[in-house]
């Protein structure tokens, strides 16, 4: 299999090397913005590099990687679609709804794959919260709390391009709340604060979020986000129900501190990026879309489960401008997936 990998910054990076390794990929073509980022990658894995991306095309490739910059992703999955190619591309689809819907709509017409980066579906962690939640272990599920918090910011020229902290962080929550709880969002309530760094009012952004989430059997969920946790990279995901109570991303690593005078002492070494958090994760869904790739399982997250992750932080934008709670029947969507 040759898999043609556009894109070769900190993600393309990982997927790059993951693939490199695989035992089922014969070789790989590599591209970039930058032709010399993507060649110094290339001579490293002892791959091939591509002066830019029409050679990924033109020169036949089994399946296509996309690790862009966001506003690239969907005019690249169409692109794919149209030379009837398998694609693994990062979340988000696009930075709107109507970019993301025809990106959709052009792998859906021509038959082929898109399946999205959404890594957290692959994390121990999360998969065992979704088992004991669809087993009943916790009774009838009433509240649900999610949180990211990057321990340092991205740069400032990233923030303009990123979509928000709604699409680009806060997104990751959304994905894992239907797919862990296995109910959709009805409503949000959504608030945000810019009073961190003069960057983020800059780019019309928000450092710190906060969301109120509706499912539709009733359960309450809350989902936070910050770029500015100075204690490390923190995820977690909290599930209580009548029957028990249970956590996600609590482990030794895990950047937080009790003040009880029994309680567990701070992290010797807290997680401090998304990389090394789910750097196993990352290799799992790469994993799979090979298998995909190869006809050996189904997709884990195809497009219109992305959209539906979209529309909950379009949902929120718009709450967070008009200060008022937002059903999800005013984001326009198409047709609703079947979670899986």
């Amino acid at each position: 299999m040759r898999i043609g990998v556009i894109g070769t910054g900190r993600i393309g990076t990982i997927h790059a090397n993951t693939l490199s390794r695989h035992r089922d990929v014969g070789s790989l073509i590599l591209t970039d913005a930058d032709p010399t980022r993507a060649q110094e990658l290339a001579q490293r894995l002892g791959e091939t590099a591509a002066p830019g991306m029409d050679e990924i095309f033109r020169w036949g490739v089994d399946a296509v990687v996309i690790t862009t910059a966001t506003a690239a992703h969907a005019d690249l999955i169409g692109r794919a679609a149209r030379s009837g190619l398998p694609v693994f591309c990062e979340k988000p689809i696009a930075l709107d709804l109507p970019g993301s819907l025809h990106a959709i709509s052009e792998v859906e017409t021509a038959g082929t794959v898109l399946q999205m980066g959404f890594q957290r579906r692959f994390d121990p962690g999360y998969l065992g919260a979704r088992d004991a939640v669809r087993a009943g272990r916790l009774g009838r599920l009433h509240t649900v709390r999610a949180t990211t918090s990057d321990q340092t910011p991205p740069p400032a020229s990233y923030l303009p391009l990123s979509g928000g902290l709604y699409r680009d962080t806060l997104i990751h929550d959304f994905d894992a709340l239907r797919w862990v709880t296995g109910h959709e969002v009805t409503e949000v309530y959504a608030a945000g604060s810019d009073a961190g760094p003069p960057m983020f009012r800059e780019a019309g952004d928000v450092d710190t979020a906060a969301v109120l989430l509706t499912l539709d059997d009733g359960t309450l969920a809350t989902a936070t986000a910050t770029r500015l946790n100075g204690a490390g990279y923190d995820v977690r995901m909290e599930l209580a129900g009548e029957l028990d109570q249970i956590v996600v991303g609590l482990d030794d690593r895990t950047p937080i501190a009790s003040t009880e005078p029994s309680g567990p002492p701070a992290a010797s070494k807290p997680w401090t990026t998304f990389l090394e958090r789910f750097g196993p994760s990352y290799e799992a869904e790469l994993n799979a879309f090979v298998e995909v790739v190869r006809g050996e399982r189904a997709n884990p997250c195809d497009g219109r489960e992305a959209l539906q992750a979209l529309r909950v932080a379009e949902a929120c934008e718009l709450s967070r401008r008009e200060h008022r709670p937002v059903r999800l029947g005013e984001v326009a969507g198409g047709q609703e997936p079947v979670l899986r």
